[in-house]
């Protein structure tokens, strides 16, 4: 379904496309290795410790990459939270909400199973699709709607 789409898209790129490919296997990779371990009875892990080790992992990972390719973020929040009050509730807001996310992915794998959370990531692929369609009228061809079609059936 993603080829489909992507090679009926007006915009099309080839960088953009080995990116959604990358993308998506790293989705389901991540999907699996969570299953097992929310599932493996030795390991014992709930979803709140898991959400720990892999933020923690995260945050290593992605704060040295911010230091290194994007240096002048830190001076721009520090600006943004000094001149607008309301950007640190709004910073505050959106963390919690990943938070909440990234928790509820975890209980959806350990109750479920990883398929579910790839079943449900793909209707959210095709919503965002549709709701960029309506509000930026993003150009959409017969190929592309037939890709996302298809996406839904996997």
């Amino acid at each position: 379904g993603v080829a489909i789409a992507s090679g009926g898209e007006p915009l099309f790129h080839l960088f953009g496309f080995a990116a959604c490919l990358l993308a998506t296997s790293g989705r389901a990779l991540k999907s699996v290795v969570q299953a097992m371990l929310l599932s493996d009875s030795s390991e014992k892990l709930d979803p709140m410790s898991l959400l720990f080790y892999m933020s923690s992992f995260s945050v290593l990972l992605l704060l040295p990459m911010t230091v290194l390719l994007e240096p002048a973020s830190f001076a721009q929040v520090h600006d943004l939270v000094r001149n607008r009050p309301g950007f640190m509730w709004s910073l505050l807001v959106n963390s919690c909400i990943a938070y909440l996310v990234n928790l509820t992915n975890f209980l959806v794998t350990k109750y479920t199973s990883a398929l579910t959370l790839q079943v449900l990531g793909n209707m959210k692929g095709v919503i965002a699709a549709g709701i960029s369609i309506a509000l930026f009228k993003n150009p959409v061809t017969a190929k592309g709607m037939l890709g996302r079609r298809s996406k839904l059936r996997q």
